[in-house]
């Protein structure tokens, strides 16, 4: 596959070259990083790199992703979200919670792009995140959908046919577990990349919580796990999850 790093949607400058904390060959050197840890069709690359070109852009002005982490965005962001879909090969509906930049949804929406039935629905409150979203799913085409809405109105009114729910740097396991036990009760499985303290979080969310999961090591991150949630039910006295 040829590179295409600097390629952009229309109206959008080659977005590495106005980048304060990443250069061309620095953001080229990682892509070939991430495309060797996870393989893309030529048109999903295609599609990531139009996105990834909008993001970089318009990082400018708002914060989307911490500029920290530029240098690797497509290890640390793009393939890390891409692994995902090595855990339900098979689903064609997700939600992403509290989506931000798009991730993990929008890279998972790129892959799934022409996919009879697939849909991403991106959930996020904050209207200047909902705008790039809305811009990037038109600059990839990629087959998702924005709403602007707080994961608590969501989950009260989810689409039809939701398989996978997820979230990426959200809030702790446990205040995710409350805000999907609704969803989960109706068979949606919760894929939840987690870092280095997921252990601990774990600890803390099976004091309320019976929960059936499993860990799997993340590709990208050798410190990282992705929480597997197939069931819940609450266990704390008092506590109603599906009130939250």
């Amino acid at each position: 596959m040829t590179g295409q790093a600097g390629r952009g949607p229309p109206g959008v400058r080659p977005a590495v070259f106005r980048s304060r904390t990443i250069s061309a060959d620095e953001l080229e050197q990682d892509r070939a990083r991430a495309l060797a840890l996870i393989s893309v069709s030529r048109e999903t690359l295609e599609r990531l790199d139009r996105y990834v070109a909008l993001l970089i852009d318009r990082q400018q002005r708002v914060n989307l992703i911490a500029p920290s982490t530029e240098p690797s965005l497509w290890t640390r962001h793009i393939a890390d979200s891409l692994q995902l879909l090595a855990l339900a090969p098979k689903a064609r509906v997700w939600a992403d919670l509290g989506s931000g930049a798009g991730l993990p949804g929008l890279p998972i929406a790129c892959a799934l792009a022409g996919t009879p039935a697939a849909c991403v629905h991106l959930i996020e409150s904050s209207t200047k995140k909902t705008a790039f979203l809305r811009e990037a799913v038109e600059a990839t085409g990629a087959p998702a959908a924005v709403r602007a809405a707080r994961i608590a109105e969501f989950v009260k009114a989810p689409p039809a046919g939701l398989e996978i729910v997820t979230a990426r740097a959200v809030a702790p396991l446990s205040d995710l577990l409350a805000a999907v036990y609704p969803l989960l009760k109706s068979g949606v499985v919760a894929l939840f990349p987690k870092g280095q303290g997921v252990d601990a979080e774990l600890t803390q969310a099976a004091k309320y919580w019976s929960i059936q999961a499993t860990l799997v090591p993340s590709r990208t991150d050798p410190k990282a796990r992705i929480v597997v949630v197939r069931g819940l039910a609450p266990i704390a006295a008092g506590l109603d999850a599906s009130k939250s």
